[in-house]
């Protein structure tokens, strides 16, 4: 007779038992120096037995609190979570008053939250469209419309904290609203022909023409409002008797969003990063994961559904090549590594001798547009500027952005790389190629401001080319993002309409195979995580800039979904919601840690300004610091100090490296317990399979 542990068998012979694959693998670790059991130790991870969960129902108090809350868990039919919701119901009269009204307290404010939760899912902005991008063409492209709305929540976010920090309270007190009045700016020992501002082009007569220049480029009338920074030449407001510190204010602001925008990304990257950094499958379970799991069942156009069955080969295909890769690798010669080694380097070396070429190119428009910006009339006092020379660093940047990729994609093949890593190479090269345009952009402004010889010993920078600088750096910000938006614009209608009405109406051969654009995910996210990083960066310069990147990228989410719905097909390489919302992120945070450089060079190393803005009494914006520290108490400053000083950071240093290295080790024994899961889900399929075995030798027998 075979013996089966059932209800009425406790106590299966121990013979038999012992005859399990798992009871054997677990004697073989044992034998081989391991000392504990898997098997006993995960077991419990999984869902609990009914019998189990029944005896857990009879009980009261917190047991069975814990247990309603639960229910919905547990993998039961519904009538057994019924009769689980019956015994509980039944066992409230055995409670104490206290305990029936936390009981339901604790189930009314549940009730209370999970409205409040629906409710707010009607508010969400662009609900219905994303659901409906979601059902044509998959979890994909929802993921980068998503992304698209995070972006215009965190800058109307930031919008509102310049808005109300910096703005609100400089308008309110100019105007003298709410009984308020401000005490402006003084420079104090300064020499004169630093603070000499004027603003060219606003006296006289002024041609229409020059308002759109102006309006494209923030120059003449918007150089001295509210949208930069020359304008809040503020340093103290007062509303009725309370102070309020502008330049401090400031600076806090800016460090306050940028705070938030890391701390936003992080904590939106945090569930990728676990699933990236637990999750680790070897080629088998990939292939299984493409094949029984790998289809997007959100999609419910044909054309999408197509697209996505030759995905899915697509994928399929690229690990059969990359399995042939490895084979090939691994059968290399040594002459053969040792040449294509010398391939790559040659390559690198070619794409490093061009990246040089691009760059210089941007330096030397940037140097060549700042000193022909306009030419100045002595008669008049006006500046009848060239927009073309104007828009001259915005133009080649965006030239670069557009020539780097399809360079790249060329050069890329020569170098032998297996097919998926050589698309994480391009698009890493892209990154890199996009955010350091910006970088070599205001590493050309700052080499202009700073590199005038005997001219910048009396302010610190270049006073008659620029005399109020952060509002020429905000200048330059907000063309590159009105150049930004202008060529999405346009490559919306005057190149994917065009290209959609040649393929649908030209019956020549040559259209038909290039067929519609297709809708690449990829680059798209690169072009808004661009203007993300100059909104970063111009947010300082240009405190109004926020609220132009949310209307801009407001206005590019209609674009890019006629664009997709009309013109565009998605993107045969397929993107899964889950890696590429981790993809985003990661190179959303790059940009931010770009936009943390030159913001900080230019908040500790470069003079400001002493003819504009709120530090004009300071020689750099951070001396505000200090200098408001002085003013506080003896035992707040000796408190503020210290914090500041060595004493302090080497030991919260090494507490911070402590901790870190606490979440690596926590991180490796939650993939080691991931690993016993695996493990243990392997055993019992092999149990399954021996126990069947057996009933069918003792059926056959019998």
């Amino acid at each position: 007779e075979v013996f089966f542990p059932d209800a009425d068998h406790t106590s299966p012979p121990v013979t038999f038992l012992q005859e399990l694959p798992s009871y054997r693998s677990v004697l073989r670790q044992r034998g081989a120096g391991g000392t504990q059991d898997r098997r006993q130790n995960t077991r419990g991870s999984v869902r609990p037995p009914v019998g189990q969960t029944r005896n857990l129902a009879e009980g009261t108090g917190v047991e069975n609190e814990a247990l309603v809350r639960s229910i919905r868990e547990y993998a039961l039919n519904i009538p057994e979570k019924r009769r689980l919701r019956a015994v509980q119901k039944a066992n409230v009269k055995y409670l104490s008053r206290w305990d029936q009204w936390k009981q339901n307290r604790n189930r009314s404010w549940k009730k209370f939250l999970d409205e409040i939760k629906e409710l707010s899912s009607y508010l969400e902005l662009w609900r219905h469209d994303i659901r409906s991008i979601e059902g044509k063409f998959g979890t994909g492209v929802q993921s980068y419309f998503s992304f698209l709305r995070f972006l215009v929540l965190l800058n109307f976010i930031i919008f509102i904290l310049m808005f109300s920090f910096i703005t609100l309270p400089s308008t309110v007190s100019t105007y003298g609203f709410f009984n308020s009045s401000y005490i402006k700016v003084l420079p104090k020992n300064i020499e004169p022909k630093c603070t000499i501002y004027t603003i060219k082009g606003t006296k006289g007569l002024v041609y229409f023409y020059s308002y759109i220049i102006d309006l494209l480029s923030g120059t003449g009338f918007l150089e001295m409002t509210s949208l930069f920074y020359g304008h809040y030449a503020i340093d103290m407001v007062q509303f009725s008797g309370i102070k309020y510190n502008v330049p401090l204010a400031y600076l806090l602001t800016t460090l306050v969003y940028l705070s938030l925008s890391l701390i936003w990304i992080v904590k939106r990257s945090v569930e990728g990063f676990k699933q990236s950094l637990i999750r680790k499958e070897d080629q088998f379970q990939s292939y299984c994961n493409k094949i029984f799991a790998g289809w997007d069942f959100c999609i419910t156009d044909v054309n999408a559904s197509w697209l996505k069955h030759s995905s899915l080969q697509y994928e399929l295909k690229t690990d059969l090549e990359e399995e042939r890769l490895k084979q090939k690798i691994a059968g290399r010669r040594t002459e053969e590594k040792l040449r294509i080694y010398c391939l790559r380097i040659f390559v690198n070396i070619i794409v490093l001798a061009v990246l040089s070429g691009f760059f210089y190119s941007i330096y030397c428009a940037t140097k060549y547009s700042q000193e022909n910006i306009c030419t100045v009339s002595l008669r008049n006092n006006t500046c009848d500027g060239n927009l073309l020379v104007q828009y001259l660093p915005s133009i080649v940047i965006t030239l670069v952005n557009f020539i780097a990729p399809l360079f790249f994609s060329n050069l890329i093949r020569f170098e032998e790389y297996s097919p998926a890593f050589e698309i994480r190479f391009t698009l890493m090269r892209c990154v890199f190629v996009r955010l350091a345009n910006i970088g070599v952009l205001l590493f050309s402004l700052g080499t202009q401001i700073l590199t005038c010889a005997d001219k910048c010993k009396a302010c610190g920078y270049n006073h008659e080319l620029y005399p109020c600088w952060e509002s020429r750096v905000g200048q330059e910000m907000y063309k590159l993002m009105i150049f930004d938006f202008i060529i999405i614009f346009a490559e919306t209608v005057f190149v994917h309409f065009p290209r959609k009405l040649l393929v649908t109406y030209c019956s020549w051969k040559v259209i038909k195979w290039c067929g519609l654009q297709e809708f690449a995910i990829p680059e798209n996210v690169l072009e808004i995580v661009y203007g993300q990083t100059i909104c970063w960066i111009g947010a300082f310069y240009s405190p109004l800039l926020p609220a132009i990147a949310t209307i801009k990228y407001f206005i590019v989410f209609y674009i890019k979904k006629i664009s997709l719905m009309h013109t565009c097909r998605p993107s045969s390489r397929p993107f899964r919601a889950s890696s590429s919302n981790f993809f985003f992120l990661v190179v959303l945070l790059i940009g931010l840690v770009l936009a943390f450089i030159p913001l900080g060079l230019s908040m500790t190393h470069i003079n400001s300004s002493k003819a504009c803005g709120p530090f004009i009494n300071f020689n750099r914006i951070w001396d505000v610091v200090p200098h408001t520290i002085d003013g506080f108490p003896v035992a707040l400053r000796k408190v503020l100090y210290g914090i500041a000083s060595e004493a302090f950071a080497v030991p919260f240093f090494m507490v911070t490296c402590l901790i870190m290295f606490y979440f690596i080790a926590l991180a490796g024994a939650h993939k080691r317990v991931i690993v016993q899961l695996r493990e243990q889900l392997i055993m019992e399929s092999r149990d399954k399979l021996f126990l069947i075995r057996k009933l069918t030798e003792a059926q056959t027998h019998s």
